[in-house]
């Protein structure tokens, strides 16, 4: 039994015996689970932009998830 292929590998997993995966060890990552609220708050890969309220900007961007908007190159 390959021990790291049927901790990544969910149809080699279901291919494996009752009995072989009764004695298969726990991922040591261990399980994670998240609640729909928790998963309604990752943002991956988002930049997260900060209101400014006075400054002279020469770049500005906006966050159209959360109106913000942040100047740059002052």
């Amino acid at each position: 039994m390959d021990i790291i292929r049927a901790w990544k590998d969910e149809g080699y997993r279901n291919s494996l015996s009752k009995a072989e995966r009764a004695v298969l060890p726990p991922h040591p990552a261990g399980l994670i689970t998240l609640t729909d609220e928790e998963l309604g708050a990752v943002a991956g890969g988002m930049i997260n932009l900060t209101r400014v309220t006075q400054c002279e900007c020469v770049i500005t961007q906006h966050c159209p998830s959360t109106g913000t908007i942040a100047c740059a190159g002052l």
